[in-house]
């Protein structure tokens, strides 16, 4: 899809109100936990910021993903969206957005314009409050991956990221060889599912309401 509409239908997406937990329950691992909503996260919670970020390249649009490192912690080889936990000295989360976008994957904060936010998200293994913000740059970027957060970028042409023929349901094995069935986004062969998921979840229910 070309960038240019792309951003033009983007923009008139994040007009409306949003739809929070009904958009983001469309992606939600199952059983629901409903401590992800509401009144139910804790107060010692850990606040943060990710970025769902278009760029073109042949003037298509694309989105960035990020594979992390396989680690043992809750996220470790996931696939996300750049983004991390704020800092002290951040002035809110769209700073901590972009600075986390530009030290994980090497775009430069200063050429992105960010168009609006989706509704918070509490991830209860890692105790986050994560709020995802949209933003686009004009210009392909010179993707640098940080090697110690960052195990590869894979890029994702809008025009795969709409269709609904990727999004699936499987079997997933969590920490303590925990499983459960979840739904997710194939992109690139790998699976994009829990928090990730459901935040593409709310962006894809504004998405697919947008009357062009």
């Amino acid at each position: 899809m070309e960038f240019d509409l792309v951003i033009e239908r983007v923009q008139k997406m994040m007009k409306n109100p949003l739809p929070g937990k009904m958009g983001q329950l469309m992606m939600s691992p199952k059983p629901v936990d409903e401590s992800r909503f509401g009144s139910l996260v804790p107060d010692n919670v850990r606040k943060g910021a990710v970025l769902i970020l278009f760029y073109p390249d042949d003037n298509q649009a694309f989105v960035p993903f990020i594979k992390r490192p396989s680690y043992d912690g809750p996220h470790g080889g996931q696939v996300a969206l750049p983004g991390g936990k704020q800092d002290e000295t951040d002035s809110d989360l769209s700073f901590t957005a972009l600075r986390e976008a530009e030290e994980e994957i090497g775009v430069n904060a200063a050429n992105v314009e960010l168009i609006g936010n989706l509704s918070d998200l509490f991830i209860p293994p890692s105790n986050f409050l994560v709020r995802p913000y949209i933003g686009f740059t004009t210009e392909k970027p010179n993707f640098i991956p940080d090697p110690y957060e960052v195990e590869r970028i894979i890029p994702c042409q809008v025009n795969h990221l709409i269709d609904k023929e990727i999004r699936k349901e499987g079997e997933v094995v969590v920490k303590g060889n925990f499983k459960l069935q979840a739904p997710y986004f194939d992109i690139d062969s790998e699976m994009v599912w829990g928090a990730t998921a459901m935040m593409l979840g709310e962006f894809m229910f504004l998405w697919e309401k947008v009357k062009v």
